[in-house]
């Protein structure tokens, strides 16, 4: 089995590499594809150097360019890609995937890939490594444990679910996507997880515990989404 995980920058480097995460996300990643037949693709976000560079532009250039901030943020992807890559040198044998159109095989266990394009974030990302791969499930590691009913910030009656259809779930995100937006899965990545009828479990990153009961497709905390 192939899972995909696409995993949030904030989590590898909320300001800079979380190394304590790090060891025990490598731990529990290795010791999963040791004890298992299953392949892991892991697509890895811009984080906080992503942020910090993409507000260091738009604060000089008063005529800031969108594209040239989603580069600087693409630029972060392949940075932390590319810590991952090392960390895990054992089980990936290929380079650091950044068009995840031309690539449908792996030589180890583990293939990471980092961002492609302006226009389209990680998120999209994994959800195009699942249709190469066939993978059923993209899960999707962030600061967010679960997805609510509303923006719990602004409504304090917002719910948090275990279960949302892909039709309610883009009624929450809508249609377009801003990079840098803090959204559970970004809207791009949704339309098109709707098409393909995958399915994305929404989970907090740093739960690591959580994250190999996911794995292991045991009970979990978090929310499903989709197919509908």
């Amino acid at each position: 089995m192939t899972h995909v995980l696409s995993l949030g920058g904030s989590i590898v480097a909320p300001e800079h590499p979380d190394s304590n995460f790090l060891t025990r996300f490598r731990n529990t990643i290795r010791t999963h594809v040791t004890a298992s037949e299953d392949r892991i693709v892991m697509v890895v976000g811009g984080g906080g150097p992503a942020r910090m560079y993409q507000q260091a532009y738009r604060s000089i250039e008063a005529d800031w360019d969108a594209e040239e901030a989603d580069w600087i943020g693409i630029a972060a992807t392949r940075l932390n890609a590319q810590l991952l890559k090392a960390l895990f040198a054992d089980e990936c044998k290929d380079e650091v995937v950044t068009d995840p159109t031309a690539v449908s095989a792996m030589t180890g266990s583990i293939l990471i890939a980092a961002g492609w394009k302006p226009g389209f974030s990680t998120d999209f990302d994994a959800v195009l490594l699942a249709e190469q791969f066939g993978a059923e499930t993209v899960v999707n590691l962030s600061n967010v444990a679960q997805v609510y009913s509303a923006d719990p910030k602004a409504d304090p009656n917002a719910r948090p679910m275990e279960r949302v259809s892909w039709a309610d779930f883009r009624k929450l995100v809508g249609d377009d996507w801003t990079p840098g937006s803090n959204l559970p899965f970004d809207p791009i990545a949704t339309r098109k997880a709707a098409e393909l009828r995958l399915a994305v479990i929404a989970a907090g990153g740093r739960n690591i515990e959580n994250l190999a009961r996911i794995l292991r497709r045991q009970s979990f905390f978090g929310t499903k989404i989709g197919p509908d």
